[in-house]
């Protein structure tokens, strides 16, 4: 079945582009990383088509066909989350966060668990994730480090930026460039050309929830996992994510980088099977 497009208006007036496949009883809402938008889980959709899910993505503000806020302290992406759910009837759903989609599930597994059955994490953000309080310190590899620098650089061309995003997110920095192609690619490219263009900043939308000394208070049922071709600064703060959550050990994606639901869905499917059926 193919998903229904649809628009949820928020009390401010803003439309958000959300996409849903209808199924059974258990809902499932995926929310994106902030180098993609909901289009970026379409092929999951599609490895999840012999089940009886009732499917959801939507793009956050300034992302893919939802307009960025003319003022950026003036939401919420946790509110607008809620609204989603509200606006079309779930009361309870289990929660995919991929990147700054996951530390949006960890927020909402925090302060409105009630509405959360639980949770999957894919090399999952986490708000007010700081290395002060670690062992370890966030010290860039050879590798990711020139490539981060043209991706951030406003003096660099549009086409050199994704081009280093896409070795950077899709890739994996110490994977050859172009290791993952096709359409998977493309829709990297081209979700990110939307990215570049709005140019939201990174604090708009800002939960105020500080997830990262908190994470020992979820008593929900949370998955996380984060792939081994991820950038390696990064890989210690998803194990100690893990770590604190303290339901059980995180779990090492093979072959893959930042976003498994690109390159490889039906991996990303059978953990969504995995978590709702657990």
């Amino acid at each position: 079945m193919a998903a229904e497009q649809l628009t949820v208006t928020t009390a401010d007036g803003t439309a958000i582009a959300v996409s849903r496949r209808i199924g059974g009883d258990e809902s499932v809402v995926f929310l994106h990383a902030g180098v993609a938008d909901r289009r970026s889980w379409s092929t999951v959709f599609d490895a999840l088509a012999d089940t009886d899910l009732d499917l959801v993505a939507y793009d956050r503000r300034g992302y893919g066909e939802t307009p960025a806020a003319a003022d950026p302290t003036g939401f919420s992406h946790l509110d607008d989350l809620v609204t989603v759910l509200d606006a079309l009837e779930l009361e309870q759903v289990f929660l995919v966060g991929n990147s700054m989609g996951g530390a949006l599930a960890l927020d909402a597994a925090l302060t409105v668990p009630s509405r959360i059955a639980g949770v999957l994490l894919i090399g999952a953000g986490v708000s007010g994730m700081t290395d002060e309080d670690t062992p370890f310190d966030w010290v860039l590899d050879p590798a990711t480090a020139p490539l981060l620098e043209v991706a951030e650089s406003s003096d660099a061309s549009v086409d050199d930026r994704i081009a280093a995003l896409a070795h950077l997110w899709l890739d994996g920095p110490a994977a050859p460039a172009g290791r993952v192609g096709g359409a998977a690619r493309t829709l990297f490219e081209d979700m990110n050309r939307r990215v570049l263009e709005v140019a939201a900043p990174d604090s708009a939308g800002s939960t105020g929830v500080e997830a990262w000394t908190r994470l020992g208070e979820i008593r929900l049922p949370v998955l996380s996992t984060w792939g081994d071709l991820d950038i390696p600064a990064d890989l210690p703060f998803y194990e100690e994510t893990a770590r604190r959550i303290g339901q059980e050990p995180g779990r090492v994606l093979p072959g893959v980088a930042h976003l498994p639901g690109l390159e490889q869905p039906g991996l990303v499917a059978d953990l969504v099977r995995e978590v709702v059926a657990a």
